[in-house]
């Protein structure tokens, strides 16, 4: 054998050593880790939400790798940027299962977690939901699909017993934004009104326009008490400050969508003036929340309306996963549905089909640009 063939086989042999020992290293370092998904509008103008799903989860992973992690493994999150977008969000949820992930935190919009969690359903990948309220996303019979937030109907009931039993109201117009959160959030609060309100107005308007004076000039004409909105905050604040330009009087309520400081900053101060909106209790009331607050704020800053519920949602995940002692999906889902976890929102029970059992929703109002919490059933 010639001294070069010998020097090639050699130089062969060790770059394909290299291979096996790289590949080795990319296994042993994926064995490592337990991955979570956490998806939401990561990106555009719902991102405040997004933020919030981000910052919450990576609290509690921070808190439990800082104590060993999971199962001997250290939590690894992956973000998944769905742009509140129902196509967008199945594709993220596709990737994520071919990632590995091992549970989802997610998605924000209903009209994405309800085709999202086909996809995990197909996977037995548990998902947690912070934020999707509308009622079918428990209804379709998928056993891994959850929730930490309350649904519309009873959000919806809850505006509409306050319109009825303490603003004492007649006339209301309604208003959505064809989504399958804004308009199912807008047709319960409909609904539960029946036969006591005249809705003298009902109609939907198109998420991301900007110009909405001839649905509110339509809506003066009919002088309401009272304007309800089933949609997020971007448009919420466009439509209360176009209302106020156009001299409508009456005020305006919507959902937890709204429940955000650019809700205020897009309307102005005086416009938002007075604006209800229904939302769970102050966090800042609640004692177990007080820890999450704290460190919360040190890391991040204020805390954002959804936040604590995503926070909540990765520590039940990690309870659950810790519990089966595997990752196996559909031990973990067994888990989900069988433990009462201790939370910062307080005591957390999932029932057999994802929902929440005790799911409290209160008013508040909107004063001198800050949210006020001003009535419960």
């Amino acid at each position: 054998m010639t001294e070069v063939r010998m020097k090639r086989i050699v130089t062969l042999f060790f770059c394909l050593c290299l291979v096996a020992g790289m590949t080795a290293g990319c296994q042993k370092k994926a064995g490592e880790v337990i991955k979570i998904g956490v998806v939401g509008p990561m990106t555009g103008d719902q991102s405040r939400f997004g933020t919030d799903f981000k910052n919450g989860v990576t609290l509690a992973t921070e808190q439990w790798n800082e104590k060993g992690g999971l199962l001997g493994k250290k939590i690894e999150l992956v973000i998944g940027d769905d742009q509140h977008d129902p196509k967008q969000a199945v594709s993220v949820a596709n990737k994520l299962i071919n990632e590995g992930a091992a549970g989802i935190i997610g998605h924000f919009n209903s009209s994405c977690s309800i085709p999202a969690s086909e996809v995990y359903n197909r996977a037995s990948v548990p998902m947690i939901s912070p934020a999707s309220t509308n009622p079918e996303l428990t209804q379709k019979g998928y056993k891994g699909t959850f929730r930490v937030c309350g649904r519309d109907d009873q959000q919806g009931g809850v505006a509409a017993a306050f319109v009825l039993s303490k603003l004492k109201l007649k006339k209301v117009a309604v208003i959505h934004d064809k989504t399958t959160y804004g308009q199912g959030l807008a047709d319960e609060f409909k609904k539960a009104l029946a036969g006591k309100v005249d809705v003298v107005y009902y109609g939907g308007i198109v998420q991301g326009d900007k110009d909405f004076k001839g649905v509110l000039t339509s809506i003066r004409e009919k002088s309401p008490e009272l304007i309800f909105f089933g949609g997020i905050y971007p448009e919420m604040g466009l439509l209360v400050r176009q209302a106020k330009e156009l001299g409508l009087k009456a005020p305006f309520m919507s959902g937890d969508g709204s429940y955000a400081e650019e809700f205020v900053k897009i309307a102005g101060d005086q416009a938002a003036e007075g604006t209800f909106l229904t939302f769970t209790p102050d966090p800042n009331n609640i004692p177990d929340a007080k820890d999450f607050i704290t460190k919360y704020n040190a890391k991040f800053g204020k805390e954002g309306p959804y936040s604590i519920y995503a926070f909540d949602a990765a520590n039940i995940m990690f309870t659950a996963i810790r519990d089966a002692n595997t990752t196996d999906g559909k031990t973990v889902i067994g888990k989900l549905h069988s433990t009462e976890f201790n939370g910062a929102m307080g005591k957390i029970k999932l029932n057999e089909n994802g929902d929440v059992t005790a799911p409290p929703y209160v008013v508040w109002v909107t004063k001198n640009g800050k949210f006020v919490e001003t009535w419960k059933p």
